[in-house]
């Protein structure tokens, strides 16, 4: 493996088709402003480098980062590559992550709208994420400590299990399948409409109108905040631990709760069962 140290490009395409290259405090930046730096590259490892110029990690196979800072012109940084590492790392352009394959990512710091779309295998570890369409249409995730907020977050991912996450996301979770959320914190409007197979787990969930139209909905002893016209037209199995202002025309299923400010039932179709504590 070469080995670069601490130089400056600036050019287009500046290091493509390299293999084997190990870049330690390089910079990609300067005047020519340059795209597409590390395009078709293969077994690229970076340590502490300094990304300023767009679409710099297209078509990469094999890609450590360490140490990377990826700053608000470093758009779309990463599309189509595959066996990514990145720890400790600031990802804050635009689109940073896009129909990758098997990417693990640690101690990141993500300020990226439309960041991860249609990525398959991805894994996080202590992150922590700000943007808008966070992970649409991604599949096969696993989350720990992850520490979210945006708008219209997780939409149609498939295949994903989340621990011990914080998410002030509204709108997250619409159209997600084979979902499972453990030991978290979910706040925000709206929350998993038109879901199928998503199972919260000790969870606290804060919200207007969450978890509305679903299909094989489950709740684990979850604790439900300011949560109104909860479960419309759902298929729900839950256990509550708090009492919740309102549930409206659950389809099917049983809700088990503590308490409910109002059960509203003008649907016929509505056949959910809702069991307070008294009645068990």
């Amino acid at each position: 493996m070469k080995t670069l140290q601490e130089q400056t490009w600036d050019q287009e395409r500046a290091l493509y088709g390299s293999r084997g290259l190990h870049l330690v405090r390089c910079r990609f930046d300067g005047p020519a402003d340059g795209e597409s730096a590390l395009k078709e590259c293969a077994d690229i490892t970076a340590e502490d480098c300094y990304f300023n110029l767009r679409y710099p990690l297209w078509h990469v196979h094999g890609l450590r980062l360490s140490g990377a800072d990826m700053t608000e012109l470093c758009r779309a940084a990463l599309w189509y590559s595959d066996h990514i590492e990145i720890r400790d790392s600031r990802l804050h352009g635009i689109k940073a992550l896009r129909e990758c394959t098997d990417v693990a990512m640690q101690g990141c710091d993500v300020v990226s709208p439309e960041f991860g779309w249609s990525t398959h295998r991805l894994t996080l570890r202590d992150c922590t994420a700000e943007s808008e369409y966070f992970l649409l249409r991604a599949s096969e995730i696993e989350a720990e400590r992850l520490r979210m907020k945006g708008k219209y977050s997780f939409q149609y991912i498939e295949n994903a299990v989340f621990e011990d996450c914080t998410f002030d996301t509204k709108d997250a979770f619409w159209h997600a399948r084979n979902v499972t959320v453990r030991n978290s914190t979910v706040k925000g409007e709206y929350l998993a409409w038109y879901c199928e197979n998503v199972t919260f787990d000790h969870c606290r969930i804060i919200g207007t109108q969450p978890l509305c139209y679903c299909k094989g909905l489950r709740l684990i002893d979850c604790e439900m905040i300011d949560t109104d016209l909860a479960f419309e037209k759902s298929e729900v199995d839950a256990v509550l631990t708090a009492p919740v202002l309102s549930i409206k025309n659950p389809r099917s299923g049983c809700i088990r709760v503590p308490a409910v400010g109002e059960i509203i039932r003008d649907d016929p179709e509505s056949a959910g069962e809702i069991l307070l504590q008294k009645d068990e």
